[in-house]
């Protein structure tokens, strides 16, 4: 084989499964680590993949991080998904939504679902979903507006959401390396809020559909250990089987 059509195969495997490693691929092609690391730093000089430590990650598209662009992906999955968080809000409890596409299903379900709580989030989708609902106070932590965000961050909003005490918090992420373990999202001011939300939560539940496991952010906020459970569309599969164990549970 050619190095250009090893490349052209290395890279296609990056773009389908989301990371590599060195001594993976050097397995496959029946080649040294070494030519394998030079591979992957040629592809990485030409934009096709992104390198880490002992392997490559694929390039994420940067017109995918707006959450304009993410609100409506995926929206069976992030709807089976808010549906099994419902029932972990409780009456009368106060509970963190984060800036998520998912929360916004899940504030959407909560409306609807006439259980009495208190909800404290910085995104203007999740107030609009909850506004006029029934039984449900719902707070803003303030902060700076961010368009591509929809929704606050800053001083301010961690100023507020350091005041509570949430009974749990649900949160959204770009990404989760079920290899490692990290959590991640591509804006620093997001993921310190996430991290602040967190560390208030009593419960915290990671939100993710099995699409993101191979999506990489480049802030990590988090690790699964951090959450009492992932809550994800599937409930098989090598990612679901993998974060399994790690000692977290799949709902």
């Amino acid at each position: 084989m050619f190095p250009e059509e090893r490349r052209a195969q290395v890279a296609r495997i990056i773009d389908e499964t989301g990371r590599v490693t060195v001594s993976e691929l050097a397995r496959r092609f029946g080649v040294t680590e070494d030519l394998m690391r030079r591979d992957l730093k040629q592809l990485a000089e030409e934009g096709r993949c992104q390198k880490v430590y002992g392997g490559a990650t694929r390039v994420e598209n940067v017109r995918e991080r707006p959450m304009s662009a993410r609100i409506d992906q995926h929206a069976g999955e992030k709807l089976a998904i808010a549906r099994k968080a419902l029932p972990l809000v409780g009456p009368g409890q106060t509970v963190y939504l984060d800036m998520s596409s998912t929360c916004v299903q899940l504030a959407r379900l909560i409306a609807s679902s006439g259980v009495g709580c208190t909800v404290v989030t910085p995104m203007v989708d999740v107030l609009v979903a909850l506004a006029g609902a029934p039984g449900v106070t719902t707070l803003c932590c303030g902060g700076t507006m961010r368009a591509d965000l929809s929704g606050l961050t800053g001083s301010i909003a961690l100023d507020v959401v350091g005041r509570f005490r949430f009974d749990a918090a649900f949160m959204g992420a770009y990404g989760m390396d079920a290899e490692t373990g990290e959590v991640s999202t591509f804006d620093a001011d997001d993921g310190a809020l996430k991290a602040a939300a967190m560390a208030r939560a009593s419960q915290a539940y990671l939100l993710c559909e099995s699409a993101k496991f191979s999506a990489f952010g480049t802030y990590r906020f988090a690790s699964l250990a951090d959450f009492d459970a992932l809550i994800c569309d599937a409930e098989t599969g090598t990612g679901v089987d993998r974060v399994r164990s790690l000692g977290v549970d799949v709902l």
